[in-house]
C-alpha cells in the first residue's frame, strides 16, 4: 500500500474517531500521531515534533496573553461596557460579540482573540441567562471574517500576498482585504443572527464558571445585620492601659460596644490587661466612637468596610470561608474586627445562615466568616487548610473589578505583540512568547497562572495533528487531491477556476491548519492561474478567503478547538452553522472578488 493510501485511510480513521466523541480529542490526535509512525509514514522524533512548531508556541504565549488581559479586569470593563449598551437581549449581545471578535482579530489574530473573549462571552452568557454554545461559535467565525480586515490579521493573508509579489502582480496593500472582509464579516454575523438559535446547539458545558457581578451586592445582603467595626490603638498613657477589655466601662459612650483586644502582630484575643500598642476593637456610631478615641487616648488603627462599595476595590476585596470539622481554629474565640491570619480582618461571622446575636463566641464547625484585605493575602485562603473559600477571591477579582490593578501594563503589552505582528518584525511566535514574557515581567501575571491559563488539551491536540498536516503535504495526498480538483474544472472559465480554488482551499482547510493548506494550494493557484490566462490577484484572494473558511470542523483551525470546552461543543456540531456562513464566503468571494481585482 503506498503512502498516500495509508495517508488518506489514516486521515479518514481519525475524522472518524473525531466524529464519534467516544474519545476526547486530545487523544485522538495522539492515536494519530502514534499511527503514522506504526505505519511508517513518519519517524519517532516527527511524531512529537509538532510541540515545538511555531504555531503551537505562539498559540500558548496567547493564552498567558489572554490571562494577563482578563486578571486585570480588561475583560470584565469589556462586559460592563458591552452588558451597559446591549442590555440582556440575546441578538443585541451576539452582535456586540461579533463586532469585538472581528476587531481584535484583525488586530491579534483569529487564535488571540477568541482566547481574550471566551472567559468575557461565557461569563456575559450566563449573565443574561443563556448557554455560552449560543455564541462562542459565532465568536470564532467571526473572528475568522475578521482576520480579512487587514494583512496581519492571518499568516494565510501575508502567505497571499507574499505569493503575489513573487508572481509579478506585487503585494496586496494592508487594508486591501477588507474590500472583501466586510461583506463576510456583515453576511456572517447575519447569519448568526438569523439562524444561529436553530442551528446551534442549547447545551450546557460540563464546567460552567458562576457569575459574580453581584457579588458585593450579595454579600452585603447577606451579612447587613453586620455593622461596622473600628480597631484603635492603645497611646502612652491611656486610662485603659492595666484595664481588662471586658471590664472597660462604655457607657458614657452610647451605641459602643466592644468586641475584644488582640496583641499587635497576633491573631488570638487577649483576656489580660491592655497595654500599649494593643488593639482594641470597636463597634458602634463613628461620632461616638470619635468621643472614645479622644477621651480615652486611643489612635484610630483600622476602619472596617460599612458601606458596599467599600467592600471591593482594586486593591482589596472580600472572601467568604466555612470552618470545616477538622480544622484547628474550631472553638477559638473570634470577634468582627478581629485580625486573623495574612493579614485579614473578620468583617462578620454567621452560624446556620444568621449573624451572631454575641459581639465574640467560640468557633463552630460550619461557621462562615467574611474576611477583608488585600486580593493577594485573599488568594492565600485557597491554599489554607483551616478555612473552605466559597468562591475563589482570583474569579471574584476578576468578575467585579473592571479595569484594575496592572490593566495599562497588560495593554502595553499587547500593545507591544501588535506593533510587532502588524509591521512584520519578527515571526508571530517570537511577538507572542514577547508578550507572554512582558506579561510575566511586568507582574501582571505570575509564572504559576501562566502554566495554568495554557489550555494543554488545546496544546496536546493541536501539536499531536501537526505531523499528519505535514505527512498529508510530504506524501502527496494534497497534491494528488489538488490535481484531480483542477482537471476538473479545466477551462471552463475564471468563475468556475474561483469555485474550484474555493472548493479545494476549503475542504482541504477542514482537515489540517488553513496555515498548512495555504502553503498547500497558493502554488497550485498560481500555476492554474497562469495556465488559464488569468491574473493572480483574484484567484490568491480566493486562496485567501477560503483559507479562513475553517468553519466546518473543531480541528480547522486552532480558535475553533479553543471554544470546544467552554462551548459544550461536538465535533459534529460545527458544520450545522458552518455550512451556510462558507456558502455566503463563497457567493462573496464569487460577487466581489472579480470586481475588485478583474480577471
Amino acid at each position: 500500500m503506498d503512502d498516500v493510501t495509508l495517508t488518506l485511510l489514516i486521515l479518514g480513521g481519525t475524522v472518524v474517531l473525531f466524529v464519534a466523541n467516544k474519545l476526547p480529542v486530545a487523544v485522538v490526535a495522539l492515536i494519530s500521531a502514534l499511527a503514522l509512525w506504526i505505519a511508517g509514514l513518519t519517524g519517532p522524533i516527527d511524531i512529537v515534533a509538532g510541540f515545538g512548531d511555531p504555531i503551537v508556541i505562539f498559540i500558548a504565549s496567547l493564552f498567558v496573553v489572554a490571562e494577563g488581559i482578563d486578571a486585570t479586569g480588561i475583560t470584565a470593563w469589556l462586559g460592563q461596557q458591552v452588558m451597559a449598551r446591549v442590555g440582556g437581549k440575546r441578538g443585541n449581545l451576539l452582535l456586540a460579540i461579533c463586532v469585538l471578535g472581528a476587531v481584535l482579530s484583525s488586530l491579534i489574530t483569529l487564535n488571540g482573540s477568541v482566547a481574550a473573549l471566551t472567559p468575557l462571552v461565557v461569563m456575559l452568557a450566563i449573565r443574561i441567562n443563556q448557554t455560552p454554545s449560543q455564541f462562542l461559535m459565532p465568536l470564532s467565525f467571526a473572528g475568522g471574517a475578521g482576520a480579512l480586515l487587514m494583512l496581519p490579521g492571518s499568516p494565510v493573508n501575508v502567505i497571499v500576498s507574499e505569493a503575489a509579489d513573487e508572481a509579478g502582480a506585487g503585494p496586496f496593500p494592508i487594508f486591501s482585504f477588507a474590500i472583501v472582509g466586510l461583506p463576510v464579516l456583515a453576511g456572517t454575523i447575519a447569519i448568526s443572527l438569523i439562524f444561529g438559535r436553530r442551528l446551534l446547539p442549547d447545551r450546557q458545558p460540563a464546567e460552567q464558571p458562576p457569575d459574580l457581578a453581584r457579588f458585593a451586592a450579595t454579600i452585603a445582603e447577606q451579612y447587613a445585620e453586620q455593622g461596622g467595626f473600628y480597631r484603635l490603638r492603645i497611646r502612652e498613657g491611656s486610662p485603659l492601659c492595666g484595664v481588662r477589655p471586658s471590664d472597660i466601662d462604655i457607657v458614657p459612650f452610647p451605641g459602643i460596644a466592644v468586641a475584644g483586644a488582640q496583641e499587635p502582630g497576633s491573631p488570638a484575643a487577649i483576656t489580660r490587661q491592655l497595654q500599649p500598642d494593643d488593639v482594641l476593637i470597636v463597634s458602634g456610631p463613628r461620632q461616638e466612637v470619635s468621643h472614645l478615641a479622644i477621651d480615652l487616648h486611643l489612635a484610630v488603627y483600622l476602619t472596617g468596610p460599612r458601606e458596599r462599595g467599600e467592600l471591593l476595590n482594586r486593591e482589596a476585596g472580600v472572601a467568604e470561608v466555612m470552618v470545616p470539622p477538622r480544622s484547628s481554629l474550631v472553638g477559638s474565640v473570634v470577634f468582627p474586627g478581629m485580625r486573623r491570619a495574612y493579614d485579614l480582618v473578620i468583617l462578620a461571622v454567621q452560624r446556620n445562615g444568621r449573624t451572631q446575636d454575641e459581639l465574640r463566641g467560640r468557633v463552630q464547625p460550619g461557621d462562615t466568616w467574611l474576611l477583608h484585605g488585600t486580593w493577594e493575602a485573599l488568594d492565600r485562603l485557597t491554599r489554607d487548610r483551616d478555612v473552605v473559600v466559597v468562591d475563589s477571591p482570583d474569579v471574584v477579582r476578576r468578575q467585579t473589578i473592571a479595569w484594575g490593578s496592572g490593566a495599562w501594563r497588560a495593554v502595553g503589552c499587547v500593545a507591544v505583540m501588535i506593533g510587532l505582528l502588524a509591521f512584520d518584525v519578527v515571526p508571530p511566535h517570537i511577538a507572542g512568547l514577547i508578550a507572554a514574557l512582558l506579561m510575566v515581567l511586568t507582574r501582571v501575571v505570575s509564572m504559576d497562572n501562566a502554566y495554568r491559563a495554557i489550555s494543554w488539551d488545546t496544546i496536546v491536540l493541536i501539536g499531536a495533528l501537526i505531523p499528519l498536516t505535514e505527512v498529508i503535504r510530504s506524501s502527496g495526498a494534497a497534491d494528488q487531491i489538488a490535481g484531480l480538483l483542477i482537471d476538473a474544472v479545466g477551462d471552463a472559465g475564471p468563475r468556475v477556476l474561483i469555485i474550484g480554488v474555493f472548493a479545494l482551499t476549503a475542504i482541504l482547510g477542514q482537515m489540517i491548519s488553513n496555515t498548512a493548506t495555504t502553503l498547500v494550494v497558493t502554488p497550485i493557484a498560481v500555476s492554474a492561474a497562469l495556465t488559464s490566462d488569468v491574473s493572480v490577484l483574484p484567484v490568491l484572494m480566493t486562496v485567501a478567503v477560503a483559507g479562513s473558511a475553517a468553519l466546518l470542523t473543531p480541528i480547522a483551525t486552532p480558535g475553533n478547538m479553543m471554544i470546544m470546552g467552554p462551548g459544550g461543543y461536538r465535533f459534529g456540531d460545527y458544520w450545522k452553522l458552518g455550512l451556510p456562513t462558507m456558502l455566503w464566503w463563497l457567493v462573496c468571494a464569487l460577487l466581489i472578488i472579480p470586481l475588485a481585482w478583474p480577471f
